[in-house]
């Protein structure tokens, strides 16, 4: 087979997507590990919670810090090192004996995981032509989506068959394998003959890494613009919402309510994510073609607010699954904001501001992990089956409506940043 440029580009971002699709797996196998971690650790919604977050805590704390290594020190490196750090956690909390060491090994798992994300897009700015970049994005985002369906049904059935360790270990082996892969094959920037765009850094260029002052001066300015603040909190709200329901609570939620075993409610949160593999693509396929970006992000951030109203009204099972599965591919539209923030910048400020805006995202999944789990906790009646607690219906419905009431400041959000775009790119019009 001839390995023509297109291929060889699709092949190395193919090593790194997979990076980030085992980064997916391991931060949403929580909602299938739960019912397990349970009852091996005697926990209760709060301290799973804790336990789910702990990954989220490091991870958004990193991202800004995982932009400016990837700018200074490039994907190959940077991507190769982390998912092996990552690695060594998955490894290490399959093995954990406590709660304690459960908590501390699944944080090692978010410090390794952290660069993936960040390290992917600045391969893609670096080998593909800028009008792909939201396409390049969303299928980056799209890999991790195959990861979160990883992390349902297959990975229940997968602990039914050998336990919830074993199964761990084994996605351990895998990561293994990635790592070796990306630090092999993975080139930070495309040889001249393959650069593709007039500006593209490439392997015989000149390009230098940042130093240490540019990198300061980049992080005032990505910090000290209103649009970054406003494109983080959509993410903060969004990403935090979502990966705490499909991450952690969406399959506790049908078992508790809807009396399915784990592998059966596993399914459900299966249809969610394959929401969130169709709508990144499919996202930024139709933003690169309509060149609108935050006008989406706003229909998106209004779509998802409707499908966890619907779930609040604790509505008949199949409707679960919709309501999943749209929540999650209005993600796809609100992971725009990735591309608004790359357009707003150099390249060489790429991967800083890709980090500051996923950090804020990120603590979002940090923080509402334990908000819910605070409320889920709150209306528990005392039922215990299989030793793990089983929570009410009223309490579900008011975790979900944290997750509509930040769905609605989403949309206040996305719509002062798309008034804010537009009045800026008539003022760049009227003053050419």
């Amino acid at each position: 087979m001839v390995l023509t440029p297109r291929r060889r580009r699709m092949l190395l971002w193919g090593l790194l997507a997979a990076g980030f699709l085992l980064v997916n797996f391991h931060r949403t196998a929580t909602a299938v590990l739960a019912d397990s971690l349970a009852a091996t650790f005697d926990a209760d919604a709060t301290e799973l919670s804790f336990l789910h977050a702990s990954f989220f805590y490091i991870y958004a704390a990193l991202q800004l810090p995982a932009g400016l290594v990837v700018d200074r020190y490039g994907p190959r490196r940077v991507a190769s090192l982390g998912l092996a750090t990552m690695t060594v956690g998955v490894v290490a909390f399959a093995l954990a004996g406590s709660f304690t060491g459960a908590f501390l090994t699944r944080a090692v798992v978010g410090l390794g995981g952290s660069v993936l994300y960040v390290a992917t897009l600045r391969f893609c700015a670096a080998w593909f032509s800028a009008d792909a970049y939201a396409t390049m994005t969303g299928l980056t985002i799209a890999a991790a989506g195959l990861g979160g369906i990883m992390a349902t049904t297959p990975l229940a059935l997968a602990i039914e068959a050998t336990g919830w360790r074993t199964s761990l270990l084994v996605a351990g082996a895998v990561g293994a394998t990635v790592a070796v892969g990306i630090g092999a094959f993975v080139r930070d920037r495309p040889p001249a003959a393959l650069a593709d765009r007039a500006g593209a850094a490439s392997d015989g260029g000149q390009a230098r890494p940042a130093t240490f002052a540019e990198v300061i001066a980049n992080t005032r300015h990505v910090l000290g613009e209103i649009e970054t603040w406003l494109l983080g909190i959509v993410l903060f709200l969004v990403l935090g919402a979502n990966f705490t329901v499909l991450g952690l609570w969406g399959v506790p939620f049908v078992v508790d309510v809807y009396g399915v075993p784990v592998a059966a409610a596993s399914t459900y949160v299966l249809v969610g994510n394959v929401g969130f593999v169709l709508g990144s693509p499919a996202f930024g396929a139709l933003s690169d073609r309509l060149e609108r970006r935050t006008s989406l992000m706003v229909a998106s951030a209004v779509v998802f607010t409707l499908a966890y109203i619907a779930l609040v009204l604790v509505p008949p099972l199949p409707v679960v699954g919709l309501a999943l599965f749209v929540a999650l591919f209005a993600n796809g539209g609100v992971a725009l904001a990735f591309t608004v923030a790359k357009e707003r910048h150099r390249p060489d400020v790429g991967a800083t501001v890709t980090g500051v805006i996923n950090s804020l995202g990120y603590f979002g999944a940090a923080m509402l992990p334990s908000v819910m789990g605070y409320v889920l906790d709150a209306y528990w009646t005392g039922d215990v089956i299989n030793g793990a607690r089983v929570y009410t219906r009223t309490g579900y419905r008011v975790a979900f409506a944290i997750a509509a009431g930040a769905g609605v400041l989403a949309v206040v959000c996305s719509l002062a940043l798309h008034y804010r775009e537009s009045g800026s790119s008539a003022s760049d019009s009227a003053a050419t």
